[in-house]
């Protein structure tokens, strides 16, 4: 087994590098010696991951259109090839399905699924086409076990995991691999980020995310465990977070109806 990540993967593609476990990746992999390109919206935020080795890009997945064109600008400087690509921008809205404005979901659906699938299908085909590589895309528990209020994220993170068992078919027999990378909550500034305005019907629920994810691992304790699946091969499914969230709860999916879990996410979420 390597004993380093640049063993390896000798250059990676970042996306959303700049906080949260975007930037725990980037930090990780720099530290195994990988060459990084990481992504932001605002690349100045990437400011502190420089300058050994990083090379900052700004991409919006609000754009998806220039998102692949900065892709194709960053694989051309790397050489033309990435060994390893990490598909982890996104963002989540809060708020009742019906009660939120359509362009909200829309926007969120066009920039965490849409955005995402046009960049996964660029790095896809670059790396079939070099013959070698993995792909991650950074999904969620929450494609198995929905979040409530967060209809469409749950919706874009469940799409994002259909591509992976998608491409984990038609990759059979390569050299490329996909890993379907699902993480639990961990202490990053997602929930911030949100800006949320709970309204009476769901304060009692973002009070529960909220103290969730104060009392959630730190980022660090994801990339450890996505350096651990590189390491080791992995291909598919790889759950991430608390021993609770990552193991019991999936296994509990497996032994219970879904009814059952059903009541117990509406009793502990209110």
């Amino acid at each position: 087994m390597p004993r380093r990540l640049s063993d390896l993967h000798r250059t990676a593609f970042v996306t959303g590098a700049s906080s949260g476990l975007g930037r725990a990746f980037a930090e990780m992999l720099l530290a195994e010696g990988v060459r990084v390109w990481g992504t932001s919206r605002d690349p100045a935020r990437l400011a502190g991951l420089g300058p050994l080795n990083f090379t900052p890009v700004a991409l919006d997945l609000a754009a998806p259109l220039a998102a692949v064109a900065a892709w194709d600008r960053a694989r051309a400087e790397a050489g033309g090839a990435f060994d390893l690509v990490i598909l982890n921008a996104g963002y989540g809205v809060f708020g009742e399905f019906a009660a939120t404005d359509w362009a909200v979901w829309e926007a969120q659906v066009n920039a965490l699924l849409g955005a995402n699938l046009r960049l996964a299908h660029a790095a896809y085909h670059a790396l079939r086409a070099q013959g070698r590589g993995c792909l991650v895309n950074i999904s969620s528990l929450a494609a198995e076990f929905p979040l409530p209020y967060l209809s469409v994220y749950n919706v874009a993170k469940a799409g994002l995991s259909a591509l992976s068992e998608s491409l984990l078919f038609e990759s059979r027999g390569t050299d490329v691999r996909i890993v379907d990378f699902r993480p639990g909550d961990y202490r990053t500034g997602f929930n911030q980020a949100m800006n949320p305005n709970p309204s009476a019907a769901t304060a009692r629920t973002w009070a529960v995310l909220d103290a969730m994810l104060r009392s959630a691992p730190p980022a660090a304790r994801a990339a450890a465990d996505l350096r651990c699946a590189l390491l080791g091969g992995r291909r598919g499914v790889v759950r991430s977070g608390s021993f609770f969230q990552a193991v019991l709860a999936p296994l509990a999916a497996r032994l219970f109806p879904a009814r059952a879990m059903r009541a117990v996410s509406a009793r502990y979420f209110g």
